[in-house]
């Protein structure tokens, strides 16, 4: 997805609250359907720059390094969009750094709608980016319908509860 010009440049005004730790989103991101959470593509770039620009060096998958982990649902400067943004965008103290000259305004959104996705602040969803017979591989976020939906009967141990 490539942004036009004037699309991109408002997607780069964030409004950060003073303490620079929550904020909103520009109203453009909103118009355009929150793109960054929900669709699978961004979310698969997101993922591809992850590992592109060496961020498991400090954060693992998700599991903390030398930076914060993002699995124990704990975030130094918020969990929101915007927050995870403007920590990719400008860094942060102490380690951090900024990556707004390196990354295009939609890379570093694509990377912030990823990275809120390893975290245990909320549950997402995503639309694979194709569902038909032209996909060259499975969508990540689907698995084979039948391991989700398997009727089969659940074992029982004999330490919780009476025997069948």
């Amino acid at each position: 997805m490539r942004l036009d010009p004037p699309v991109a440049e408002a997607l780069d005004k964030i409004a950060l609250m003073q303490n620079r730790i929550g904020g909103t989103p520009p109203e453009v991101y909103f118009k355009l359907g929150k793109p960054y959470e929900t669709n699978a593509y961004n979310l698969s770039q997101g993922k591809r720059l992850y590992s592109w620009f060496g961020c498991k060096r400090c954060h693992a998958d998700g599991q903390g390094g030398s930076g914060p982990g993002f699995l124990d649902g704990w975030w130094y400067y918020g969990p929101e969009l915007v927050s995870i943004f403007a920590s990719i965008r400008d860094g942060r103290p102490h380690g951090m750094p900024a990556f707004g000259k390196q990354m295009t305004t939609d890379q570093i959104w694509q990377l912030a709608g990823y990275v809120q996705t390893i975290g245990a602040y909320e549950g997402k969803t995503a639309a694979p980016s194709r569902n038909d017979d032209k996909q060259t591989r499975p969508a990540e976020n689907r698995a084979p319908a039948k391991l989700l939906f398997d009727e089969g009967p659940s074992p029982v141990h004999s330490d919780q509860g009476p025997t069948p």
